[in-house]
């Protein structure tokens, strides 16, 4: 199933890779994701999956994205305020 863009990269991304590790117990490839949500380039990918591993939305246990599990995501970071 790909996706006609109504969607952004990062949500289609997430979709992906939730249907498939339903459909199959693990997690997708950086090439069959984009082949799934219409990206041809693994870098362009490969980007939007760092930034959702950044944001907690998704882990991984190992080095490659096969790895990938999703996850919560993160509260916000509440810093100190100066005065």
């Amino acid at each position: 199933m790909r996706y006609d863009g109504a969607l952004s990269d990062r949500q289609a991304i997430m979709r992906v890779i939730r249907s498939w590790i339903f459909e199959h117990g693990q997690a997708p490839t950086i090439r069959q994701i984009g082949e799934r949500v219409g990206l041809s380039s693994t870098s362009s990918v490969a980007y939007q999956l760092g930034r959702l591993e950044e944001w907690g939305l998704i882990t991984r246990t190992g080095r490659g994205w096969k790895s990938c599990h999703l996850g919560s995501p993160k509260p916000p970071r509440r810093g100190l305020r100066s005065r």
